[in-house]
């Protein structure tokens, strides 16, 4: 009878420890992810890899590259190649590390996997649970061709230009680049060119306040991260741009300062009225003319992605019926209170004055983007007129327009008015490329939309096309 207890007992622990054996082989392996790269590589790529498991035990990690039967190696817990190594929490660590044609010369161009695997250990240690993930990748070791098609490119100091190019791959993303101020290109047939996906059109600028040195180039960046540049022919003109000085009375401070603070989020914290004192109203205005101004322009930078994929203006802009020019564009205004200096700004936009309440009509054909108060613009408008250019109408006593939108030039979007920062009743109206103002004159001028854009158009789009 012992001996058959003792048999059974030895036979039910030999099937737990064989029960055990295989429950653990069915143990799931570590949790593995490629978060970088993505679909394709180029000349220099991340390598960006999470794996996780109960307590960071792992027995093995390794990643590496495949192409054409060939096994290049990226990383593994005995040889890291230079990966950094970050445990995230108690159970997962982060691998990082850069890779190009230095580290992998023997890589060419084409498709290619890239392959994380690992191991744990189970059954304290006994057996071992195991699991791989992998993603397909193009390899693209070659830079984006950049060809400038159009010619005499002549940039004012604070206006615009346009230029016509070719982008290869047509993927690309590419445009102008000034100084540290990307304006994208956009396909030619949203501009009438048809048959060639690799044309762009890109217009660009010379903001007023970079210096006539600043570097102007065409750039690419394609799907893999490869990087192109190249020059193209331009010439600069300076421009001189006036200086004013303009004194603030304790009746203006009190006129426009509440209504600002009543209707920027911005200056949720500030507080003032008829009974406010005259220095603290100065401090308010200060931080509107300043903080509030530069909050302001960045929303105005942030509606250049509402812009469409094509031209929807055509011939010259209107200005505003019957005006009169009360202030130009990047004049440097000097502030005084009392006599004394207070503050300095540029203004970036004309000021037109016409009559109290008179009707603000769209300058070009487009598409509304914005139609609410905006702290030192008051009641604004902005309409789209496609590939990055946008006009601006500020200070309006009323809107008569929705954002989405069309207009045609001439329709009336609104009246004038003094909401905001205006001193009297104005059309405060500016221009925009990629949200950033330009001079509006060169727009009101026949002329030069004539030789600065129509004629590039025109001379590209007769042009046979490559073989």
């Amino acid at each position: 009878m012992i001996r058959a207890a003792l048999g059974l007992t030895a036979g039910l622990a030999l099937g737990a420890a064989l029960a055990a054996w295989i429950s653990a082989g069915q143990v799931a392996g570590p949790a593995l992810a490629i978060v970088q790269p993505g679909e394709f590589v180029g000349r220099t790529a991340p390598f960006v890899a999470t794996a996780e498991t109960p307590g960071a035990d792992f027995l093995t990690l390794t990643a590496h590259i495949e192409q054409d039967g060939t096994v290049y190696p990226l990383f593994s817990l005995d040889d890291p190649a230079g990966a950094a190594l970050e445990q995230e929490t108690d159970d997962r660590l982060r691998i990082a590390r850069t890779f190009d044609r230095e580290t992998h010369p023997d890589l060419t161009e084409g498709p290619a996997r890239i392959v994380v695997a690992a191991t744990r250990p189970v059954l304290f240690g006994l057996r071992e649970s195991g699991s791989e993930t992998a993603v397909d990748v193009t390899i693209r070791l070659t830079p984006p061709r950049l060809t400038p098609l159009s010619t005499l490119h002549y940039v004012t100091h604070g206006g615009s230009e346009l230029v016509v190019y070719r982008v290869t791959p047509a993927d690309a993303a590419s445009g102008v680049r000034v100084g540290d101020v990307e304006y994208p290109g956009y396909p030619a047939d949203g501009a009438g060119i048809d048959g060639r996906d690799d044309l762009r059109i890109a217009l660009f600028a010379l903001l007023h306040d970079q210096d006539l040195g600043t570097p102007i180039e065409l750039y690419a960046r394609d799907r893999a991260g490869n990087d192109a540049t190249a020059g193209f022919a331009h010439r600069i003109f300076e421009r001189r741009f006036r200086r004013s000085r303009i004194p603030l009375s304790d009746g203006f401070l009190r006129r426009v300062v509440p209504g600002i603070v009543a209707q920027s989020p911005e200056l949720a914290g500030e507080h003032a009225d008829d009974s406010t004192p005259a220095d603290e109203l100065l401090q308010i205005y200060l931080l509107i003319n300043g903080q509030l101004r530069e909050s302001n322009r960045a929303a105005i930078r942030a509606l250049a992605a509402d812009t469409a994929p094509r031209q929807l203006w055509s011939g010259p802009f209107r200005q505003l019926a019957n005006s009169q020019v009360e202030s130009g564009f990047a004049d440097h205004r000097t502030y005084l209170y009392d006599g004394n200096e207070v503050d300095q700004q540029v203004h970036l936009g004309f000021d037109l004055a016409s009559t109290a309440n008179a009707p603000v009509r769209a300058a070009n054909a487009g598409t509304v983007v914005f139609t609410e108060y905006l702290g030192i613009f008051g009641r604004c408008v902005v309409i789209d007129h496609g590939m990055g250019l946008q006009s601006l109408y500020a200070h309006l006593s009323s809107v008569d327009v929705a954002p989405g939108m069309p207009v045609e030039r001439d329709q009336q979007i609104g009246l004038s008015g003094q909401t905001g920062l205006a001193g009297g009743d104005h059309l405060h109206f500016a221009m925009l490329l990629q949200g950033r103002p330009v001079t509006p004159m060169e727009w009101w001028d026949e002329h030069w939309i004539e030789d600065r854009v129509l004629r590039k158009l025109r001379e590209v789009a007769s042009a046979p096309a490559p073989r």
